[in-house]
């Protein structure tokens, strides 16, 4: 029963958090975006101490639960290791083994050192949250939009609008590839043996593990019953039963309940820690009560390419329009909300969510070193329109916080540059004026180019106290490849 109830809450937490990265149309994340909100780093970079404390006290009562049905990346592994053990020779692969302390706790002072330091790339490679949500957001959401596009078109025939077509990009080369070779070597340890990366690598099972090893309720082994059969370790996905002790390791057990399920003598049950004292350990045998084993890794640094811009488009089914090329910012644009670079680094994990679900292809991964994976704003797809405020509403980790629509129009996030070499006018000599006409603050003006000559073509002018940075200018700007006016980022937002 319990673990019927564990699997049920899974699948549950499972389709709702991958949901949030597939959906498109918000309907979802009105519903059920507060499932991003209780994963725990996210919580924790939000400082979202009611969430934090719950996950503690649930993990110091429950056990590792939030490993084994909260965690979308846990569920992903147990579904991939379900899979695995259908075939007839591997219902029962598993095997005690003991900690890899060295890997565990080596991991987790990478990671804090990383936390620490600001190093953003190395804390999203880690995060368990955000590994599954770039995985889901480069390889799965294509393959959901993809279908919602054949949908659409044969919906379309039938003289139905129950979908609409949706734009399918690659957002960034190379966030794309770090989601790849995660997701395979997830899929391969899962399918192999369990649930190795959770208790070799990720930093959150090992923080959560040190709580649960003092967990009120847990599975227990009774000694009496037990006829060292071996299936409960047999079945047991993270290798923490060692049955010839009757012990388990509480700070790898997930409390996946598959060892009381699997148990045919009732010698395993759910009880509590308080109600008596341990199983009887034979004598002589030693216990490892060591908690050190730190040791210095090396982080992994992905290989990073051009984003893609905009795709090709035919100028009245004649001519061919040059991608737009992204310009060379000196300083990145980060979404309104997030109050400035310094304070979206350090509490960004790069899971993808905000560039999931940002209907105006405005938001893509970085492809800088140091920012490697975390969301930056470009505007060769479209431009961040003021009413819009997806990104904030979805962010989990508090890194672009909730505004509304008038503190969004006040924000300043950047201020509009403009580019004399590249302007129609003064290349073709032609009148022009699109930046100036769309511009959603009035912050361009168009002025004569020959101050002497009022005949003469007109140019922008941009009025940095009034730009507030969204784009449109440059998204809208005809110029090809480079537009004639770009924005440039703010170290810090401002409001004006």
């Amino acid at each position: 029963m319990l673990r019927r109830i564990r699997v049920i809450l899974a699948v549950l937490f499972f389709l709702a958090v991958t949901g949030l990265f597939l959906d498109f149309t918000g309907t979802i994340h009105a519903w059920l975006g507060w499932t991003a909100k209780i994963q725990f780093l996210p919580a924790v970079l939000a400082l979202n101490v009611g969430v934090v404390l719950f996950l503690v006290v649930l993990t110091l009562i429950l056990g590792r639960v939030y490993c084994s049905v909260i965690c979308p990346l846990g569920v992903m592994q147990d579904i991939i290791s379900w899979l695995s053990g259908r075939r007839k020779k591997k219902r029962f692969r598993f095997s005690y083994s003991p900690e890899v302390k060295w890997s565990r706790y080596g991991v987790l002072a990478v990671f804090i050192v990383a936390l620490l330091a600001g190093i953003g790339s190395l804390v999203a490679l880690f995060a368990p949250y955000s590994s599954y949500g770039r995985i889901v957001s480069n390889l799965f959401a294509p393959l959901y939009q993809w279908g919602n596009n054949l949908l659409a078109y044969f919906a379309e025939r039938a003289d139905s609008y129950a979908f609409y077509e949706t734009e399918v990009w690659m957002k960034g080369l190379g966030t794309f590839i770090v989601a790849a070779v995660t997701f395979i070597v997830i899929a391969v340890l899962a399918w192999r043996n369990g649930r190795t990366y959770c208790n070799t690598i990720c930093p959150v099972g090992t923080v959560l593990g040190f709580l649960s090893r003092y967990a009120l309720f847990r599975p227990v082994i009774d000694a009496g019953k037990c006829k060292e059969c071996g299936l409960c370790s047999r079945k047991c996905k993270v290798s923490c039963i060692n049955y010839k002790e009757f012990r388990i390791d509480y700070s790898r057990c997930v409390d996946c309940m598959d060892c009381i399920d699997t148990c045919k003598h009732g010698a395993i049950h759910f009880a509590c820690r308080l109600k008596k004292s341990e199983p009887a350990k034979e004598e002589g045998k030693p216990v490892d009560t060591a908690r050190r084993g730190f040791l210095t890794a090396t982080a992994v640094v992905a290989a990073s390419a051009t984003l893609q811009a905009q795709e090709k488009k035919v100028d009245g089914g004649l001519a061919v329009i040059e991608d737009k090329k992204i310009p060379v910012r000196a300083t990145r644009i980060v979404p309104p909300g997030a109050l400035g670079i310094r304070h979206f680094e350090q509490h960004c994990t790069a899971c993808q969510l905000c560039v999931s679900v940002c209907p105006n292809g405005v938001l893509r991964p970085s492809s800088g070193m140091m920012t490697l994976m975390q969301p930056e704003m470009s505007y060769e797809r479209g431009y961040c329109r003021p009413e819009c405020m997806r990104c904030s509403e979805v962010c989990p980790a508090g890194a672009i916080r909730p505004i509304t629509v008038a503190d969004k129009s006040a924000t300043h996030i950047g201020h509009a540059v403009w580019v004399r070499e590249n302007c129609i006018p003064l290349t073709d000599g032609v009148s022009c004026g699109n930046c100036a006409r769309h511009c959603p603050v009035w912050a361009i003006l168009m002025v004569p180019s020959d101050p002497e000559n009022p005949d003469s073509p007109k140019i922008p002018v941009v009025n940095e106290e009034r730009c507030i940075g969204c784009g449109a200018c440059e998204n809208l700007c005809p110029a090809r490849p480079f537009s004639a006016i770009y924005v440039e980022g703010h170290e810090v937002h401002h409001e004006g």
